[in-house]
């Protein structure tokens, strides 16, 4: 959008501007609100949640820039052979955690009732109980399967489609109202195809965060595919952290119980 006004500057033509004007409003109409500041004081549960990178050359570093983040509830997704890394790492400032598969969970409170939910051949998500001092909270931490290209039949989301509708229907199966989604989807939330996901639960970034805030690649970010949504709790701000040694930003949202 930015290249269309500077185009018809350049060259100076009323008509180049004029056909810019439409484009313009449909993009503010679209994408306006987000670039609002919508972050607010208060909360009872700060949550951070990163793709550590399987093949991060400093696991143990990331780690303990994610556990001086004053996070709550850490989640993180990929780790990989630097699993035990991992899980030493922060073990000081969190006393209770979890790990099913390449993901883990890292607490203040006590963690009960966790299992690996079924939604693709492989673990691809878990779900675990946070005890919190207002109360217990339903935490999923998920990833789905990435897009993949074939020189034959080109782009495909099959895999991640379909784990996002297993994802889908645990997130509806789910007792407790009071719940949050975090994990990498591998997709933005305008994409369709991750409905299931993304419209049973709310955004903590659309609703209390301030601009686009993008997370991949952390060189250079054009999409926000690291998410943190919620249901019967309250977004009170969400931010993306410095970048680690992952190839994705670690996001963040404090929300009120």
């Amino acid at each position: 959008m930015p290249l269309l006004p500077l185009c018809a500057l350049v060259r100076r033509s009323a008509t180049a501007v004029v056909a810019v004007v439409p484009p313009a409003l449909i993009w503010c109409s679209l994408f306006g609100w987000t670039l609002l500041d919508k972050r607010a004081d208060g909360g009872d549960l700060t949550v951070v949640a990163h793709n550590v990178d399987e093949h991060n050359p400093h696991p143990v570093r990331t780690a303990r820039a994610l556990a001086a983040s004053g996070a709550d509830v850490l989640a993180l997704e990929e780790l990989g052979a630097a699993t035990a890394e991992y899980e030493r790492t922060p073990a000081g400032t969190y006393p209770y955690h979890t790990v099913r598969g390449t993901f883990g969970l890292w607490s203040r409170y006590p963690v009960g009732a966790s299992r690996t939910v079924d939604i693709a051949p492989w673990p691809r998500a878990l779900r675990a109980v946070v005890r919190t001092p207002k109360g217990p909270v339903t935490v999923f931490v998920a990833h789905l399967p990435s897009v993949r290209f074939s020189p034959i039949s080109g782009f495909t989301a099959a895999a991640r489609d379909a784990a996002a509708h297993r994802l889908g229907a645990a997130l509806r199966a789910e007792p407790r109202e009071r719940t949050v989604l975090v994990g990498d989807f591998n997709g933005t939330l305008d994409d369709r195809a991750l409905s299931a996901v993304t419209s049973p639960l709310r955004s903590a970034q659309s609703e209390a965060g301030a601009g686009f805030r993008l997370t991949w690649p952390a060189s250079f970010p054009v999409a926000r595919i690291g998410h943190i949504l919620v249901r019967g709790v309250d977004p009170r701000s969400s931010w993306t952290l410095p970048a680690t040694d992952s190839d994705h930003l670690p996001v963040a949202a404090r929300l009120k119980l």
